[in-house]
């Protein structure tokens, strides 16, 4: 059962009548699992193994005491010391009783569900990691910070701060086989608070995140078109100032010009000029609203089973992306002006790297792009295999999802030397009106004309990739919600998953309704601004000491052994004590102390908007302090005990 699972998935070492027994014995009855049973001698100093024996048992209580029912005996033979043992290496001690009393020891269920192949985890990691971000901001943030020289400080922060807390949360999740809330029993109870925030971050994530696929859905709907709406000023909800600039020369551009796109994104998809900003957000618009009820439907179908269901669709999910990623490539190399675009991607402006603003980008990118602190590595490394190789998973995906991001701007910068050759500019003159769009999901023209053949086709397979980008991330970080919450609370939630998911996706969609408003994108910058932000950096820089400094990195390091045979070596104990602490804190202090101002298009955010993201920030991370203090006034013992 559930409860079973949540109990006994670690390895430990419990006789049948210890107060840990007697502990489990409140719950007074057990159903059938599959139980491991070592047996050993008690006339030993130190328990040695002398057989394993798996067997299917009905756990019930007596007195008080565990016991299985028709459990398995010993046979004389099983029962003899084997060659190497303790008791053979000397003489015995006459302080034991020297008569062979074999003891189970419950070291493990398979009740826990588990990846049907190793592929489906990987491809379920690399699909949370490969995200929106990797295609449509790790371009920009090159372009803006030096180009070229931006890719060292980038391999920098990933080397020294990424991967290291990447593979740390890889470990912690497969080693001890529970979510983000209970793990926080075999680390350090006192941070359980860590859990519990990540959950809340989880769902202010999820309240705009999805909101975003379902722009990108209603892109794709509308990319069924002989003539993409979005290239020409001939619709309905254009206005005057639309200026377009497709394969014209000497465009007239003043401060009152917008792009097709632009009107298209604000004007049809938004409508945010109902909106008066976040005093008045408008209503609902209910054609956002379809895309995201089609997206959750999505989501839950994928997720209601676990992971024998997620862990095929990221066969789909994961895999898309790349299959339109070459498709665009070899499209985009084969443009005329495409070489521009590739050498302003990739020439370096050397003086950038004295800029502290370019390492606090690359150190947020790498940070946001791997995803440690969200509790999705852990929630997906606990259904591994005990002794899988996390470490190469950690390089294997790690070096994925940085190879994509730098492969994204190829296909990015291909397209703007194209675009930069039809209106005979520079590129970075596109890029100003370019980029501003296409971060917002405004637009994707490839070829960005109508009378070239195949811009429906490549309009529609690009939203194809940017709904796969987003749900393969929305599976994980509901992935993270769900295993850390029926982790904890098992007895009223281990059979009854189908309606647990059912539960969160409907206060999903119903906290994402204030997004799909006129003005619901001043929401999404909102939350995405405050909601994850500096939350989820704090959160990280918190679970890295937890475990580093409480829990010990010793004990962190023969955990890892445990699981594959070998200890990390001296670079990683290093990384986990000091340098990805200090990577993370670094992050937090720069964003505290030069806080970018919060615009979106024209408007401005007022200061009262400004409190109410902080007052969303604080209540996720909250729960930190609040636990602490609720733990140490309410357990027992010294500091050190609780």
């Amino acid at each position: 059962s559930g409860l079973c699972c949540c109990l006994l998935t670690k390895s430990i070492t419990l006789d049948s009548g210890s107060q840990d027994a007697s502990r489990l014995c409140v719950l007074k009855e057990f159903k059938m699992v599959k139980v491991h049973v070592y047996f050993i001698h008690t006339n030993m100093q130190s328990s040695v193994p002398l057989k394993l024996v798996s067997f299917f048992s009905k756990l019930t209580c007596s007195d008080g005491r565990l016991a299985f029912d028709s459990p398995p005996t010993m046979t004389r033979q099983d029962t003899a010391t084997p060659t190497g043992s303790l008791s053979a290496q000397g003489p015995s001690n006459t302080g034991y009783n020297n008569n062979p009393a074999p003891v189970p020891v419950i070291t493990q269920t398979n009740s826990r569900d588990k990846w049907s192949k190793k592929m489906d985890f990987l491809l379920s990691v690399i699909g949370f990691a490969v995200d929106l971000g990797n295609v449509w901001r790790f371009p920009y943030i090159c372009y803006q910070n030096g180009g070229g020289a931006f890719l060292i400080p980038y391999i920098v922060m990933a080397i020294f701060g990424g991967v290291p807390l990447f593979y740390m949360e890889l470990a912690l999740g497969q080693f001890h086989r529970t979510g983000a809330i209970s793990i926080w029993k075999h680390i350090c109870p006192i941070f359980k608070g860590i859990g519990y925030a990540i959950c809340v971050i989880a769902l202010y994530v999820s309240f705009y995140y999805n909101t975003i696929i379902a722009w990108a859905l209603f892109y794709f709907y509308s990319s069924f078109a002989s003539v993409l709406p979005w290239t020409n000023c001939d619709n309905a909800w254009n206005t005057e100032n639309c200026t377009n600039y497709f394969l014209k020369d000497n465009v007239t551009w003043n401060n009152y010009s917008r792009s097709p796109a632009e009107e298209f994104y604000t004007r049809n998809v938004l409508e945010i000029h109902k909106s008066d900003g976040l005093r008045n957000v408008g209503g609902v618009r209910w054609q956002l609203m379809l895309c995201l009820f089609l997206i959750f439907t999505i989501v839950y179908f994928s997720l209601w089973k676990g992971v024998k269901t997620s862990g095929k669709v990221v066969w789909v999910t994961a895999t898309l992306p790349y299959v339109v990623l070459f498709i665009l490539l070899i499209r985009g190399a084969t443009l005329p002006g495409a070489w521009k675009g590739v050498v302003f991607y990739l020439k370096p402006k050397w003086e950038k790297l004295f800029e502290t603003s370019v390492w606090v980008d690359a150190a947020a990118q790498i940070f946001f792009s791997l995803g440690p602190g969200f509790g999705v590595l852990l929630a997906l490394s606990s259904y591994n295999p005990f002794t899988n190789n996390c470490y190469r998973d950690a390089i294997v995906t790690s070096l994925v999802n940085c190879l994509t991001s730098f492969m994204s701007g190829f296909v990015i910068f291909t397209v703007l030397g194209y675009m930069a050759e039809k209106r005979n500019v520079n590129v970075e003159d596109v890029i100003n009106v370019f980029f501003p769009e296409y971060l917002l999901l405004s637009k994707w023209d490839l070829p960005p004309n109508t009378s070239s053949p195949g811009s429906t086709f490549f309009a529609i397979i690009f939203f194809v990739m940017m709904i796969t980008l987003g749900l393969d991330s929305t599976f994980g970080g509901l992935e993270a919600i769900i295993t850390a919450v029926m982790d904890e609370y098992p007895g009223y939630l281990a059979n009854r998953r189908e309606l647990f998911v059912l539960g969160l996706v409907v206060v999903c969609f119903l906290g994402s309704l204030s997004t799909l408003t006129n003005g619901g994108a001043y929401v999404v910058k909102l939350l995405e601004e405050f909601g994850v932000g500096s939350s989820i950096i704090a959160v990280g820089f918190l679970e890295a000491i937890a475990v580093s400094w409480f829990y010990g990195i010793t004990r962190f390091s023969n955990d890892i052994k445990s699981m594959l045979g070998y200890s990390p070596g001296l670079f990683w104990k290093v990384c986990w004590v000091a340098i990805s602490p200090a990577f993370l804190a670094y992050i937090i202090v720069s964003s505290l102390l030069k806080p970018p101002p919060l615009q979106l298009f024209d408007y401005k955010y007022p200061d009262w908007s400004i409190t109410v993201g902080y007052v969303i920030g604080a209540s996720s991370f909250m729960w930190i302090p609040i636990y602490m203090v609720y733990k140490l006034v309410w357990t027992p013992g010294s500091l050190k005990q609780v």
